[in-house]
């Protein structure tokens, strides 16, 4: 699951702009394909006066909190690409309007998660493309639990 906490100015964003945001996002996370009932947005209004970078007032300031569980980052260029990425998706809301803003990214163990109380369905398995396709978690087996594309490395061979 990625979880946004989005932490914006009061008045900043309207439901149609929340419902959009949170939509652009999840987008990006399903065309990976994840469940899109894995993307969680929180949105948290802070009152004017109430933020400050550098020890300074900033009532102009959004900050965009990530906890990705669902998958991990390999690499600098992934990581990268990936910041890269959602930061365009985000633009028309920060950028474009003239906001200063941040976004980090947090990756935790995903086996300390559950949906549910059902454990995630494995990476690529094909209770994870049925849930992508049902939009929902359910009970799986475990011949659900292989890779949609099963591919077996070769076996010791005589020495």
């Amino acid at each position: 699951m990625p979880l946004w906490k989005v932490y914006h100015p009061a008045g900043a964003y309207t439901a149609e702009d929340k419902r959009e945001m949170a939509k652009r996002i999840t987008e990006v996370y399903a065309s990976i394909p994840l469940p899109k009932f894995y993307v969680v947005h929180i949105f948290e209004e802070v009152p004017k006066g109430s933020c400050f970078v550098g020890g300074e007032p900033n009532d102009r300031f959004v900050r965009f909190k990530v906890d990705q569980i669902a998958r991990t980052l390999p690499g600098p260029i992934l990581r990268e690409w990936w910041v890269k990425t959602l930061d365009k998706v985000i633009a028309p809301f920060v950028k474009d309007r003239g906001y200063d803003w941040e976004i980090s990214i947090d990756e935790t163990p995903f086996d300390l998660w559950s949906l549910q109380g059902e454990l995630p369905a494995p990476f690529e398995s094909v209770a994870e493309k049925r849930w992508v396709k049902e939009n929902r978690a359910s009970p799986y087996t475990l011949e659900e639990k292989l890779p949609v594309n099963v591919v077996l490395a070769p076996g010791i061979a005589d020495r």
